[in-house]
């Protein structure tokens, strides 16, 4: 069983980096991802945040077609090792300095540094490793044991979907739905009682949300009462005219008594600060917007 892992983990490293690489290489979003990241603040500049980035993407794909190509070679191996090992000590940096900062992991993820983001990471450092202690081919070895390889491949996929919150809408978001269906819905508080998840519920079906929803690069990150209003705190990355990016923090102010059931159109504002000034933004959001009509 040793040997299998050691011998098939190239083909499942170098899959993941892949995955990861290319987005991040190639990539239309890299620019405002990059933005998101906690990179702006240590390089102070968008554009060598976003340079840095599809640097990193680029290395993960000559890492890959290296595991990929020459499975029993030690350089790839170690390479894919020592990029584990960046990614754990980046995504630590982050938490501490900056825990509001994207992830950064993958081209779609935007959400905040996590616990899945470091699992990831780790099981980015535990391939190499495996990888450094191939004797065999992976196709060598799946040729051997077809049955064992792709059983120990699905486990693998599986095991990275679920620590991959961009592949979320993939199991997580059905799971929840289901639950709903079978146990009811857990948001059936009074009004007076309205749960802050009520609330983002509320907020996220909103014609505001979809408008500032370019803007948004993080999920809840704060919630308060004041002034009769719920506030809840998102952080995101506003473009600006001449062409850069800047983070802001995003506010969206609702009453706390609404829900789906009583306001399904609620009167959300939204704020957005920017955070190295803290100054407020002037900017309209609904510019250019253009509801969609639900379908019957």
């Amino acid at each position: 069983m040793a040997s299998l892992i050691t011998n098939l983990a190239p083909l499942a490293l170098g899959v993941l980096l892949i995955a990861t690489g290319v987005g991040k290489a190639f990539g239309r979003q890299v620019a405002r991802q990059a933005a998101g990241t906690v990179l702006v603040r240590v390089l102070n500049d968008g554009r060598r945040a976003t340079l840095v980035l599809r640097a990193t993407g680029v290395a993960e794909l000559v890492i890959a077609a290296g595991l990929l190509a020459a499975p029993t070679t030690v350089v790839p191996a170690v390479a894919g090792t020592a990029l584990g090992v960046g990614f754990v000590g980046y995504l630590g940096y982050a938490r501490v300095t900056a825990p509001e900062s994207s992830c950064g992991c993958t081209a779609r993820d935007n959400g905040p540094v996590s616990w899945r983001s470091f699992v990831r990471a780790g099981l980015v450092v535990a391939g190499g490793a495996f990888a450094i202690a191939a004797r065999s081919a992976w196709w060598t070895q799946a040729d051997r044991h077809p049955v064992t390889a792709v059983a120990f491949l699905a486990v693998t996929a599986a095991l990275l979907v679920a620590v991959s919150r961009d592949l979320d809408h993939l199991w997580l978001t059905p799971l929840r739905k289901a639950r709903i269906k079978v146990f009811g819905h857990p948001l059936t508080a009074a009004a007076a009682d309205v749960p802050v998840a009520a609330s983002v519920q509320l907020l996220e079906r909103s014609l505001a949300w979809t408008a500032a929803s370019p803007v948004v690069r993080s999920g809840l990150i704060d919630h308060w009462e004041a002034d009769g209003w719920r506030f809840l705190q998102y952080s995101g990355v506003h473009e600006t005219p001449q062409g850069g990016a800047r983070p802001v923090t995003v506010l969206f102010s609702l009453d706390p008594h609404d829900t789906i059931d009583t306001a399904p159109s609620p009167a959300v504002r939204v704020t957005l600060i920017d955070d190295i000034s803290d100054e407020l933004v002037d900017v309209d959001l609904t510019e250019g917007f253009v509801p969609t009509l639900p379908m019957a």
